[in-house]
């Protein structure tokens, strides 16, 4: 039987990034994942100067041979009302492919990784996991994504739980959808649903283009996502029919799943723990960050087991999610009535200083939030 200090089930950016940090520590720590990278990914896939620092990530290197497209800014909307475009004139983000970024995490992490293996079985054994009847390890890291079979076959159901539902495609765009797309490269754009329980988006990456919608409900999502569809073809935005029909995935919201993010010998992270910003729906942030503080309330803890640990990773998980001040925007679209969110979005999203400095700044960028340990 194979044996190591830590499991991580999932090789994305939450499992990838906990197990980097632990790469000088002396523990032995492997990745296991049901699929075989470099692997598709549905995500509308930007990163902000945060992750790049958090990570050490040197852009000169990480561009050759890959797509990473700076976004100096985006233009926003209710979809079909007026459109602000806020630039900042700098580098504010970066467009990349999730099938090029995840893989490049994972190759660099410092782990054993075994790849097309999924999780099968989890079986305590004393104070150790044995897993598929195959590892056995002190600790297991819970890195699956929303359906995630550790929290799974800790208990977790993600078909009773709040989450975003969305739809979308990302392809290489012929010569002529290339000059059928308006679209700039630095300046993706923003499509807020008229009761402000979705959005979507349109992102240009080189010559590759992204496109999709999420929202609450998700019974009202393929009418929404054929609405976009639609807007972005009568606009000329995007004047060509997309090559296929669109992916669908779903994700849970900080603050708003039910799942045990912390028990004796397991942690989770990422989508697995529900940490995506409620504002935005974005994933990649929160769980990079989620694996970097796992890897460091495992190593200020010193052990695999008890209290410690668990309270340690509960506390840094609170202390960098929790910002109660920004869930009211989540709340005032799940309780108005349908006709004054649309009526108070039309006014809000047509006006600069709320798209730039609460849409932009605070809800997608988190510009008020600086790198860990910075």
């Amino acid at each position: 039987m194979d044996s190591c200090d830590i499991l991580i089930v999932g090789g994305g950016p939450a499992g990838s990034s906990c197990a980097w940090k632990l790469r000088n520590s002396g523990l032995a720590t492997v990745i296991l994942d049901k699929r075989v990278f470099p692997r598709d990914k549905v995500c509308g896939g930007w990163i902000t100067p945060p992750i790049v620092e958090e990570l050490e990530i040197d852009l000169a290197e990480y561009a050759r041979g890959r797509v990473l497209q700076p976004i100096h800014g985006f233009r926003t909307s209710r979809m079909g009302g007026r459109e602000v475009e806020t630039d900042y004139g700098r580098p504010i983000s970066y467009g990349i492919r999730r099938f090029e970024f995840d893989d490049f995490l994972l190759k660099r992490c410092g782990a054993r990784v075994h790849q097309g293996v999924p999780l099968t079985t989890l079986e305590r054994y004393g104070d150790q996991w044995i897993v598929n009847g195959q590892f056995k390890t002190r600790l297991v890291v819970g890195a699956g994504g929303h359906f995630c079979p550790v929290a799974r076959l800790r208990g977790a159901n993600a078909r009773t739980e709040i989450s975003i539902a969305a739809q979308e495609i990302e392809f290489e765009m012929t010569g002529r959808q290339e000059e059928a797309c308006s679209i700039r490269h630095e300046i993706p754009e923003l499509y807020f649903c008229t009761d402000m329980k979705g959005y979507g988006w349109c992102i240009r990456k080189g010559k590759f283009l992204n496109v999709g919608l999420g929202r609450l409900d998700p019974r009202a999502l393929p009418r929404h996502v054929a609405g976009l569809l639609s807007f972005l073809k009568r606009t000329g935005k995007v004047a060509f029919d997309l090559p296929s029909s669109l992916w669908g995935h779903s994700y849970l919201l900080y603050g708003h799943a039910k799942r045990k993010v912390a028990e004796d010998g397991i942690l989770l992270i990422g989508d697995a723990a529900g940490l995506a910003y409620s504002q935005s729906g974005e994933g990649i942030r929160p769980a990079i960050e989620s694996g970097l503080l796992a890897a460091k309330a495992i190593l200020a803890a010193g052990e695999f087991h008890g209290s410690k640990l668990l309270e340690t990773y509960r506390s840094l998980l609170a202390e960098r999610f929790a910002k109660p001040q920004k869930e009211w925007a989540f709340n005032i679209g799940r309780r108005l009535p349908a006709w004054l969110m649309s009526s108070l979005a039309g006014l809000l999203l047509a006006n600069r200083w709320f798209s730039q400095h609460v849409v932009l700044d605070r809800w997608f960028l988190h510009c008020d939030e600086p790198a860990l340990n910075s």
